[in-house]
């Protein structure tokens, strides 16, 4: 028998022989885990049950946010949401509605984890497309659920030091656990059984065996008693006890650590003051072998030694590990030398230009924005410059000046340099700028702020390039100011009693293009000034001047060679010339002008307004990098949606009368593809509701118009929803909500005319005038104009004051038939060549006809030919 039955009840070999007692092994104690032991029921309140399921939320969602796993985070995120509601009644009852602390506190970690990860750009443009979508959402969603919470969370970034008010709950909830816990400890302790008595030693060597088995059983009952006993203390056993000694050591360890961070610090400020910036911090990346020494304490400081230590600086630009913050100290404290030995303004200058280098320099890839900090210590470099020299006219900065050719100390001063270059570098920035921050944003409005500084800056460069410039240099500078300038509507301009003196925008943009196009050498230049010209006509409704300098500069023949940024102002200009045209009442002009814009269904990437997915193939990351940097700033876009809503009533008010004059001509062409597809569409719709959308608000007016319901229509274009959609954001809203009027009833009555003219004889425009609400000179202007235009066939008679019709248009089931009669004449005229060619094939080889051939002779397969031309026929027939 096995030792393992030693405890057994009948075993044999619990003695050796028969004389021994019979000593039973006391039954052994079984101890439970934790599972199977019977837990104790808990009664738990609503208020327990709600935060513990928001608690356990918070913690899916920290976890979450250590592994930057932000599409979970946006599942967690809604669960929470859905969580808080349902406990909601309770925090309304417990609470008195104020949401608990530990629940601010993790909507406020949250929102910093969001607001972080959105701002690192560089981050987020790696991310995973799934997870940059999860972020984008979870953004949106939470910065709109947490508005609910606004004085919560304004409280708690107050203090956010204390404690969550679930503390007392956690610390009652854990004091109960753990005296659960002593009252487990102690149970098996009770529950010990006495030990049990030792076997005899054994007397002799036949009870050797059964004796050692014996004591084997003995050693098992006492190991499973004192494994009983240690159950519950097994854990501590390889516990690491940490002891009162032990946490003063520690503590006095991090307190001398502490201690000793701190003096090093405040040496290290104290040398830094006495010595001059002697201690430095290395960064990564930055070499400080390449840093030049400043100056020596004895050293006799001249122009030409901060010259030669400019060079020292200047030499190290461009190097791989050369620190660029570094630069940018170096050659301030070089200005402050400068300053100091008052070495003169000449080569203040010089050090300006190298610290404008400097930061431009500073941020590594070109097409990323520069901080807002350095572009503004940039501003204020260029700013410096040219008030240094505006405020000397003997002093000459130029590209064209040699470093051996400088002229720093005497008059007249030259400093090698370009401030045009500057000045353009600098706008470019700062369009990056705009581009970069959120246009929905207040950061946005802030960004734009700076535009006042930026203009009068290049207001500044212009007076210093008018000077000392060249003329291409000056057209260039004027360049920068009509581009700050002709996307700028100017109240002043489009007043008729204005001060004979003062000087409107319109003046400006044509003193800066007339000398444009006048000195310009290159064609760049000039195109963008012709087209900025038009652009800013048309915004004031100089529908002629616009129009004529659009057609005598024939852009629209070249265009298309351009680089992209001028093609982008070329679409520009073409649709706010179509908006002109439209608010002067010229329809087909406004749609002349949309339609090349519209019709490809691209007008946002056409106008540089954003980018729209591609369903054929994705853009690569280097060719989206170069579309969104050719974006146009958002205080720059035009509205998309009065573009397309322009273009639809336009094309409404052409399509509509060309199709009734043309209803039953089978070669009719298409005005409008775009229109011509969302009416035909609206018109195979079992059930139309009521329009929603501008779209549909355009095309419902079509359907009216082409009943001849000019009321409909009109109140389908002219109502409340459209005119806060589109018609109150053009300048004079009220003269094109007019004009709207006039044009629908006109040609609701050219549309009534072409489809019921065969139902009448003569038709009174006295009539007319009263059913169109038309005055009765205009209704004979347009009846003469249509008869004129071979439109109409009728006559006028003015004493009746009728439109007398001479034919009718045909029926629809006359069109109907002339259709198919002209169809069967096509299909007669095919078969007929059709047996020509079979003809002609079949006598090829032979004798001509009538010649030399046997007539009264039967020919070789004429039945087999005669067959195959009858089968032939036939198939004509069907085809």
């Amino acid at each position: 028998m096995s030792r393992f039955f030693a405890t057994g009840t009948d075993s044999d070999s619990e003695s050796s022989t028969e004389e021994e007692p019979v000593i039973r092994a006391p039954a052994p104690v079984y101890t439970f885990s934790d599972d199977e032991e019977e837990t104790k029921r808990v009664v738990r309140s609503m208020k327990e049950k709600r935060y513990e399921e928001l608690e356990g939320i918070i913690h899916s969602i920290r976890n979450h946010r250590k592994i930057k796993d932000f599409s979970s985070a946006l599942a967690s995120f809604e669960e929470l949401q859905r969580a808080y509601t349902r406990a909601s009644s309770v925090i309304q009852k417990e609470e008195n509605g104020i949401a608990p602390r530990f629940f601010i506190r993790a909507m406020v970690e949250l929102d910093d984890w969001v607001a972080s990860a959105w701002n690192d750009r560089d981050s987020r443009k790696a991310m995973s497309k799934g997870n940059s979508k999860a972020l984008t959402s979870l953004r949106q969603k939470l910065r709109k659920y947490a508005k609910e919470f606004d004085s919560e969370i304004v409280k708690f970034r107050e203090n956010p030091d204390l404690p969550d008010d679930d503390d007392e709950r956690k610390d009652t909830s854990s004091s109960d656990e753990s005296d659960d816990e002593v009252k487990v400890k102690e149970k098996p302790k009770a529950r010990r059984s006495p030990e049990p008595q030792r076997r005899p030693p054994p007397q002799d060597d036949e009870s050797s065996d059964s004796m050692d088995w014996g004591s084997s059983s003995s050693e098992s009952s006492s190991s499973s008693d004192d494994e009983t006993r240690g159950a519950t203390t097994l854990r501590e056993r390889f516990l690491k006890r940490a002891t009162e000694r032990d946490d003063d050591e520690e503590g006095d360890r991090r307190r001398a650590r502490r201690e000793r961070r701190e003096r090093v610090g405040k040496a290290s400020k104290k040398d830094q003051a006495d010595d001059g910036g002697e201690w430095e911090t290395v960064r990564k990346g930055a070499a400080t072998s390449d840093k030049p020494k400043m100056f020596a304490k004895d050293s006799d400081i001249d122009a030409a030694l901060v010259v030669k230590k400019l060079g020292e600086v200047s030499a190290a630009r461009g190097r791989k590990r050369t620190d660029r913050r570094a630069q940018l100290e170096l050659l301030h404290e070089l200005r402050t030398v400068a300053a100091q030995h008052n070495l003169g303004d000449a080569l203040q200058l010089k050090l300006r230009a190298a610290t404008v280098a400097a930061l431009f320099d500073y941020n590594p890839k070109v097409s990323d924005a520069m901080k807002p900090e350095y572009w503004s210590r940039l501003v204020e470099n260029v700013d410096h410059m040219v008030t240094i020299l505006l405020a000397h006219e003997d002093m000459v900065l130029s590209e064209m000046i040699t470093e051996e050719n400088e002229q720093l100390v005497t008059p007249p001063y030259q400093v090698r340099g370009c401030l045009l270059t500057a000045l353009e570098r600098l706008d470019d920035e700062f369009t990056k700028l705009l581009k970069e921050c959120d246009p929905h944003s207040n950061e946005y409005v802030e960004r734009l702020k700076d535009e006042v500084r930026v203009s009068a800056l290049i207001d500044r460069v212009c007076q210093v390039v008018e000077r000392d410039g060249t003329p291409q240099e000056i057209c260039r500078a004027y360049l920068r100011k009509i581009d700050h300038l002709y996307y700028k509507f100017d109240p002043r301009a489009v007043k008729k009693d204005l001060p004979p003196g003062e000087e409107t925008s319109i003046k400006k943009m044509e003193k800066f293009c007339k000398f444009i196009y006048a000195n310009d050498e290159s064609d760049r230049l000039r195109t963008r000034a012709i087209l900025s010209h038009i652009y800013h006509h048309a915004l004031h409704d100089n529908w002629f001047q616009a129009r004529d300098l659009l057609l005598m500069s024939h852009l629209q023949e070249n265009v298309q060679h351009s680089d992209p940024s001028t093609q982008i102002l070329y679409n520009r200009t073409m649709a706010n010339l179509g908006l002109c045209a439209f608010r002067r009442g010229n329809v087909k002009e406004a749609h002349g002008c949309l339609a090349e814009l519209m019709m490809t269904g691209k007008p946002k990437e056409l106008l540089a307004q954003g980018l729209l997915p591609q369903r054929q193939h994705e853009r690569s990351k280097e060719q989206e990098k170069i579309e969104k940097q050719r974006q146009m700033p958002f205080h720059m876009h035009i509205n998309l949606e009065l573009l397309e809503c322009v273009y639809l009533v336009s094309a409404m008010l052409i399509e509509i009368p060309y199709m009734a004059a043309h209803e039953f001509d089978a070669r009719r062409r298409m005005i409008s593809k775009t229109f011509y597809q969302n009416l035909r569409a609206s018109e195979r719709q079992a059930l139309v509701g009521p329009p929603e959308s501008m779209r549909e608000h355009a095309v419902a007016a079509a359907r009216a118009m082409r009943r001849g319901d000019w009321r409909a229509c009109l109140n389908f274009i002219v109502n409340e929803k459209m005119n806060a959609k589109v018609w109150d954001l053009m300048v004079g809203a009220d003269n094109v909500r007019a004009m709207l009027g006039r044009l629908i009833r006109e040609e609701s009555l050219r549309t009534y005319l072409f489809t019921y003219a065969h139902v009448y004889a003569s038709l009174s425009l006295r009539s007319l005038a009263e059913m169109f609400e038309l005055p009765r000179q205009r209704v004979h202007s347009l009846v003469s104009k249509m008869i004129i235009n071979e439109e109409l066939l009728a006559s006028l008679d003015d004493p009746s004051e009728c439109a007398i019709l001479h034919r009718s248009e045909p029926t629809r089931m006359q069109a109907l038939a002339l259709q198919l009669a002209d169809k069967v004449g096509n299909l007669v005229d095919s078969n007929e060549r059709i047996f020509e060619k079979q003809g002609s094939f079949f006598q090829r080889g032979g004798a001509p006809r009538g010649e030399g051939r046997q007539r009264d002779r039967p020919r070789e397969g004429w039945g087999r030919r005669q067959r195959n031309r009858r089968r032939d026929d036939d198939r004509t027939h069907e085809d």
